[in-house]
Protein backbone atom coordinates (compact mmCIF):
# COMPACT_ATOMS: atom_id res chain seq x y z
CA UNK A 1 0.00 0.00 0.00
CA UNK A 2 1.45 3.37 -0.97
CA UNK A 3 1.50 6.24 1.46
CA UNK A 4 -0.07 9.48 0.28
CA UNK A 5 1.56 12.57 1.73
CA UNK A 6 -0.98 14.94 3.23
CA UNK A 7 -0.75 18.36 4.78
CA UNK A 8 -0.35 18.53 8.55
CA UNK A 9 -2.20 21.00 10.74
CA UNK A 10 -0.66 22.55 13.84
CA UNK A 11 -2.70 24.70 16.24
CA UNK A 12 -0.77 26.91 18.63
CA UNK A 13 -1.34 30.14 20.53
CA UNK A 14 1.48 32.64 20.08
CA UNK A 15 1.81 36.11 21.62
CA UNK A 16 1.55 38.86 18.97
CA UNK A 17 4.97 40.12 17.78
CA UNK A 18 6.73 37.75 20.18
CA UNK A 19 7.10 34.50 18.24
CA UNK A 20 10.44 32.86 19.03
CA UNK A 21 11.84 29.47 18.01
CA UNK A 22 11.37 28.28 21.60
CA UNK A 23 8.38 26.33 22.98
CA UNK A 24 5.61 26.20 21.86
CA UNK A 25 6.71 27.23 18.34
CA UNK A 26 10.07 25.49 18.02
CA UNK A 27 9.10 21.94 19.03
CA UNK A 28 5.75 22.08 17.18
CA UNK A 29 7.36 23.01 13.88
CA UNK A 30 10.80 21.43 14.27
CA UNK A 31 9.28 17.97 14.75
CA UNK A 32 7.63 18.39 11.34
CA UNK A 33 10.78 19.56 9.55
CA UNK A 34 9.89 23.25 9.29
CA UNK A 35 12.33 26.00 10.20
CA UNK A 36 10.76 27.73 13.18
CA UNK A 37 12.69 30.94 12.54
CA UNK A 38 11.02 31.38 9.13
CA UNK A 39 7.60 31.10 10.77
CA UNK A 40 8.59 33.48 13.58
CA UNK A 41 9.74 36.22 11.19
CA UNK A 42 6.58 35.99 9.09
CA UNK A 43 4.28 35.77 12.15
CA UNK A 44 5.90 38.76 13.87
CA UNK A 45 5.58 40.82 10.68
CA UNK A 46 1.93 39.84 10.22
CA UNK A 47 1.02 40.65 13.85
CA UNK A 48 2.88 43.97 13.94
CA UNK A 49 -0.44 45.85 14.01
CA UNK A 50 -1.58 44.05 17.20
CA UNK A 51 -0.74 45.15 20.72
CA UNK A 52 2.37 43.23 21.73
CA UNK A 53 1.84 39.97 23.69
CA UNK A 54 -1.89 39.52 22.92
CA UNK A 55 -2.41 35.75 22.53
CA UNK A 56 -3.12 34.94 18.87
CA UNK A 57 -4.52 31.48 18.04
CA UNK A 58 -2.74 30.30 14.90
CA UNK A 59 -3.44 27.42 12.52
CA UNK A 60 -0.36 26.34 10.57
CA UNK A 61 -0.75 24.11 7.50
CA UNK A 62 2.45 22.23 6.67
CA UNK A 63 2.71 20.80 3.16
CA UNK A 64 4.54 17.52 2.40
CA UNK A 65 7.40 19.56 0.88
CA UNK A 66 7.84 21.29 4.29
CA UNK A 67 6.50 24.65 3.18
CA UNK A 68 3.83 26.20 5.36
CA UNK A 69 0.99 28.67 5.39
CA UNK A 70 -0.80 29.96 8.44
CA UNK A 71 -3.92 31.83 9.44
CA UNK A 72 -4.41 33.84 12.59
CA UNK A 73 -7.60 34.33 14.55
CA UNK A 74 -8.77 36.94 17.02
CA UNK A 75 -7.74 36.56 20.67
CA UNK A 76 -9.64 33.99 22.79
CA UNK A 77 -12.95 35.08 24.36
CA UNK A 78 -11.62 34.45 27.88
CA UNK A 79 -8.69 36.82 27.20
CA UNK A 80 -11.06 39.52 25.88
CA UNK A 81 -13.36 39.21 28.92
CA UNK A 82 -10.46 39.36 31.39
CA UNK A 83 -8.94 42.33 29.53
CA UNK A 84 -12.30 44.17 29.52
CA UNK A 85 -12.72 43.69 33.27
CA UNK A 86 -9.05 44.14 34.17
CA UNK A 87 -8.82 40.65 35.70
CA UNK A 88 -5.60 38.70 36.02
CA UNK A 89 -7.39 35.35 35.98
CA UNK A 90 -10.86 33.81 36.16
CA UNK A 91 -12.42 31.93 39.04
CA UNK A 92 -9.46 29.56 39.48
CA UNK A 93 -9.95 25.98 40.61
CA UNK A 94 -13.71 26.15 41.16
CA UNK A 95 -14.98 26.65 37.63
CA UNK A 96 -17.88 29.07 37.63
CA UNK A 97 -17.18 30.29 41.18
CA UNK A 98 -18.22 33.96 41.30
CA UNK A 99 -15.34 36.45 41.08
CA UNK A 100 -17.54 39.43 41.90
CA UNK A 101 -16.93 40.90 38.46
CA UNK A 102 -19.79 42.07 36.27
CA UNK A 103 -19.87 42.30 32.49
CA UNK A 104 -22.55 44.30 30.70
CA UNK A 105 -24.50 42.99 27.71
CA UNK A 106 -22.97 45.81 25.69
CA UNK A 107 -19.51 44.36 26.40
CA UNK A 108 -20.75 40.88 25.49
CA UNK A 109 -21.88 42.10 22.07
CA UNK A 110 -18.67 44.10 21.54
CA UNK A 111 -16.63 40.92 22.22
CA UNK A 112 -18.96 38.97 19.91
CA UNK A 113 -18.35 41.55 17.16
CA UNK A 114 -14.59 41.07 17.53
CA UNK A 115 -14.95 37.26 17.37
CA UNK A 116 -17.23 37.58 14.32
CA UNK A 117 -14.16 38.78 12.39
CA UNK A 118 -12.87 35.17 12.39
CA UNK A 119 -13.61 33.50 9.06
CA UNK A 120 -14.98 30.32 10.60
CA UNK A 121 -17.38 32.22 12.91
CA UNK A 122 -18.66 34.71 10.34
CA UNK A 123 -21.46 32.39 9.18
CA UNK A 124 -22.58 31.53 12.73
CA UNK A 125 -24.20 34.88 13.43
CA UNK A 126 -23.67 37.46 16.14
CA UNK A 127 -26.37 36.10 18.46
CA UNK A 128 -24.83 32.61 18.65
CA UNK A 129 -21.36 34.06 19.14
CA UNK A 130 -22.74 36.24 21.97
CA UNK A 131 -24.24 33.12 23.61
CA UNK A 132 -20.78 31.57 23.50
CA UNK A 133 -19.34 34.69 25.15
CA UNK A 134 -22.00 34.38 27.88
CA UNK A 135 -20.98 30.76 28.49
CA UNK A 136 -17.32 31.67 28.73
CA UNK A 137 -18.11 34.52 31.13
CA UNK A 138 -20.11 32.10 33.28
CA UNK A 139 -17.21 29.61 33.38
CA UNK A 140 -14.86 32.43 34.40
CA UNK A 141 -17.18 33.29 37.29
CA UNK A 142 -18.17 36.64 35.75
CA UNK A 143 -21.77 37.81 36.16
CA UNK A 144 -23.44 39.31 33.09
CA UNK A 145 -25.78 42.22 33.83
CA UNK A 146 -28.12 44.12 31.48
Amino acid sequence: MSKVATAQLVKIVVPAQLAKPTPPVGPALGARGVKAMDFCKEFNARTANYVQSIPIPTLITISPDRTFTFTTRTPPVSYLIKKTLGLEKGSGEAMGKPTGSKLSLKHVYEIAKVKALDEDLAAVGLERIAKGVLGTARSLGVEVVP
